[in-house]
């Protein structure tokens, strides 16, 4: 009653799996994480170790709950995640999958250009920490936000950290939340996947 949605978002259900599957072995942070829907499925997916970070207290203890009833070890922090990002980087901290599931960043259009200089920070700061061969996975839930815009945002980014990057894959909503042509609004969900290449 005084959560977020189920806390788990079933329009990321089938996105949860799809990232999981590159999670095997790494080292996995998954900022904005709720109750823990990436972190969990990366924890049973086999990563060597996963980070949760999130700024709700109450968030964070049912994350705790649900990590211990599948057995799943991960280090949860209650912090906000533009703040945790930016100490990342200063104390030299490295991760090999980066998941940001932020919620909506604007409800209005009139505040686009904040909500992507927002995106464009996260996109940076987790660049920075992302080893080679590493793995962002990133998704913008405003449908104020469109995909070009959405995308726009992580390429001015690589260039900013001096990242190589190559798209390993797309995302949108599952199927159960249909996207209707007529109306634009149903398609909010946009998300992406870049593997961290070296410099041609």
């Amino acid at each position: 009653m005084d959560g977020q949605k189920t806390g788990l978002y079933l329009d990321q259900l089938a996105n949860y799996g799809e990232v999981a599957r590159w999670a095997s072995g790494r080292k996995v942070l998954d900022c904005f994480s709720n109750q823990g829907g990436f972190a969990l499925a990366c924890a049973r997916a086999g990563a060597a170790e996963v980070t949760a970070v999130e700024s709700s207290e109450q968030a964070v203890a049912r994350g705790r709950a649900n990590s211990q009833l599948i057995d799943a070890s991960i280090q949860w922090e209650a912090s906000n995640a533009f703040d945790f990002l930016k100490k990342s980087q200063a104390g030299g901290r490295e991760a090999d999958l980066i998941v940001l599931d932020p919620p909506s960043f604007t409800r209005t259009r009139k505040a686009v250009g904040d909500a992507l200089r927002g995106y464009k920070e996260i996109h940076l700061r987790s660049l920075k920490i992302l080893q080679p061969g590493g793995i962002l996975a990133t998704f913008c839930c405003s449908h104020h936000v469109g995909r070009s815009d959405f995308l726009k945002s992580v390429k001015d980014a690589s260039v900013d950290a001096k990242k190589n990057l190559r798209q390993i894959a797309s995302f949108t909503q599952s199927p159960d939340h249909p996207i209707v042509p007529t109306m634009p609004e149903t398609e909010y969900l946009k998300g992406f996947a870049f593997e961290v290449v070296p410099a041609w």
